[in-house]
């Protein structure tokens, strides 16, 4: 199983259309083959801020690489990459495995 935790920062005020945005191709990732887990989390209402504001974290759970890997290149998130790059700032993807 592979786990990707992906760290979104959205132009400064941009959070909520960039998460209304990824909302929108959720069930689409959700039926692609060899997903298991695709959301978005924020920082707890009352916990001290971890991320900010203008972040929100992805995570998602796949049952192989390749499958992963298949998604990455999918019309559907190149869609979404192209229709919202002008909301995001930054984004780190982290690719990681059961230890």
């Amino acid at each position: 199983m592979i786990h990707v935790i992906a760290i979104v920062t959205a132009k400064p005020g941009q959070r909520d259309l960039l998460l209304a945005e990824f909302r929108k191709v959720i069930p689409l990732v959700l039926g692609e083959a060899g997903c298991i887990e695709y959301h978005a989390a924020l920082d707890a209402l009352d916990a001290s801020p971890a991320f900010g504001p203008d972040v929100f974290v992805v995570i998602e759970k796949w049952q192989s690489r390749e499958m992963l890997d298949a998604h990455s290149t999918s019309q559907h998130m190149n869609q979404y990459a192209n229709h919202t790059a002008h909301l995001v700032d930054e984004a780190s993807v982290y690719v990681l495995m059961k230890a």
